[in-house]
């Protein structure tokens, strides 16, 4: 059978595979709008046919960034309602799905930011860790409710994402301090809040979020400071419901070291992991454009929003 993925869905996978594509919101909508694209492209003739080739472009997809849950998220809200007996019916009602998806997306971020907003305090100083849309959400929707904040941002290595989140502070007029990972104990002295992101919770209140966010969260609960991750629905990790753990994307050495350096230093293991975990009891609230949340509750709303199953539906036999 003839299960060809469209050009177009093999350059979004690339993008997001090599971060040209990056955030948990994006790479979401990225890959909903590239299943658009493979359901409009699509020759096929059966409806048989077609449901393959919407399941190899979704296979592609998925493989790219494994810790993203919002990109399997995407997928599965696609795939769920996708529904017909003829090629015409199950590429309208995708095409559809996507625009509902998408339209979802786009309300949900800034229904996040107000809720997240009203954590912060006027003339609180926030700190940061990598770059996320979501916890920017809240920083903006703060500044619209006439509150004056500063940032100390993590320039997060070995990316450095947190130059991105302080070019957006900047546009907003916020002062920022860009500090060295290793700095972030020293000026929790100097911060009233520590937002993140996450690229993935687990339905125990577990964050997984950017390498690091475990030992800032540790040190700031050792100060005393007060951290929440803001974090969309899709960014809830269904299959950890059913004892599954999340997988940590490992990423290539070449980011952190070069072979010149290598060469050089003599025969060591190198490793790249993105993310880690932070256990619920470090976090203070988990904030969604459903509600804030304490950590240890986020499993009712994962019920709520996805019963008790980790299926991948794009992963059914044909």
């Amino acid at each position: 059978m003839d299960t060809e993925v469209a050009p177009a869905v093999e350059a979004v996978a690339a993008d997001i595979a090599e971060m040209e594509i990056r955030g948990a919101a994006t790479i979401a909508d990225a890959a909903a709008d590239a299943l658009a694209t493979q359901a409009t492209a699509s020759d096929a003739e059966t409806a048989e046919q077609f449901r393959a080739e919407m399941h190899a472009a979704a296979g592609v997809l998925y493989d790219t960034r494994p810790t993203a849950v919002s990109l399997p998220n995407a997928l599965r809200f696609v795939f769920q309602s996708m529904e017909g007996t003829t090629v015409e019916s199950l590429r309208q009602s995708a095409v559809d799905a996507v625009e509902q998806f998408r339209d979802q997306l786009d309300r949900a971020q800034d229904d996040l930011g107000e809720i997240g907003a009203n954590r912060l305090r006027d003339g609180d100083t926030v700190m940061t860790h990598c770059h996320s849309t979501d916890a920017l959400a809240c920083i903006e929707a703060a500044l619209d409710q006439g509150k004056e904040l500063s940032a100390v941002v993590k320039e997060t290595r070995p990316r450095n994402q947190g130059h991105i989140t302080a070019e957006q502070l900047r546009e907003w007029d916020v002062p920022v301090t860009l500090i060295v990972d290793s700095a972030a104990r020293r000026y929790l002295d100097e911060v009233d809040h520590v937002l993140v992101g996450a690229d993935a919770v687990a339905a125990d209140g577990s964050v997984v979020n950017k390498i690091g966010t475990s030992g800032l969260a540790v040190s700031a609960r050792e100060r005393g400071v007060p951290i929440m991750t803001a974090a969309q629905t899709i960014k809830l990790h269904p299959g950890t419901m059913t004892g599954h753990t999340v997988e940590i994307e490992m990423r290539d050495e070449a980011e952190i070291i070069g072979p010149a350096e290598r060469d050089e230093i003599g025969d060591i293991a190198v490793e790249n992991p993105a993310f880690d975990v932070t256990p619920p009891r470090y976090m203070d609230a988990i904030v969604t454009e459903r509600g804030q949340f304490p950590p240890e509750s986020i499993v009712t709303l994962m019920r709520e929003l996805f019963g008790e199953t980790s299926a991948r539906p794009w992963e059914d036999p044909v």
